[in-house]
Order: structure tokens, then sequence, then C-alpha cells
């Protein structure tokens, strides 16, 4: 990719990042490692998650490891179901650098 992606490009990377996942776990990794955990589509690429999260936060990224989640099985009274599989993305931010999700403090 370009240093500065065209219309459709820019289009693509807006839509590879879907939420951040806030949980116990990956609250300890951002303090303990300086990363911060995203769902992901799961056809995105490395180099596009890097690029939409510069994008988007306009921080610099050191580098990304993406991790496959399974989708857990459940039961819907006697019929069986599966909850859809999803991708992870841990993205490691360069020194100095910080995503911050929490606009104000809770009341």
């Amino acid at each position: 990719m370009s240093a500065t992606p065209d219309v459709k490009q820019q289009e693509r990377l807006m839509q590879v990042i879907l939420a951040p996942v806030v949980s116990e776990k990956s609250t300890f990794v951002a303090d303990k490692h300086e990363q911060v955990i995203f769902r992901v589509a799961r056809d995105a690429t490395k180099p596009e998650i890097k690029a939409a999260v510069e994008l988007m936060f306009k921080v610099q990224v050191e580098s990304v490891k993406i991790a496959n989640v399974k989708g857990k099985e459940k039961r819907f009274g006697r019929f069986n179901g599966r909850r859809n599989h999803w991708k992870k993305a841990y993205v490691c931010l360069k020194p100095g650098q910080e995503i911050t999700f929490a606009e104000g403090e809770a009341k």
C-alpha cells in the first residue's frame, strides 16, 4: 500500500476494524505490553490492519499479531448451534503512542 491511500483503499480500511475488545485480559495486555486489541474483519491482513489503525487513530504501529477465535457451540432448546468465528488483532504501538477509548469519567 502507498503512503496515502486513495478513496477506495480508505473505504476498505474503515471497514477492517470492527470494534475494540474491552475485557480484563485486554486491559492487562494494554498496560503491560503497550498493545491494543481489536475485533477485525475475517479477511483482514496484517498490513491492512496496521494501515487502518494508523489512519483512524493517528498513531504509529510497530507490529500486528492475529488470532482466529473459534465460535462457541451453543444450544437453543433441543437444537445445537454455533456462534460465528471471528478474528482478533493485537496491535503493538511504538513507544510513547497511546489509544484511549474512554472520553470522560464515569459518574
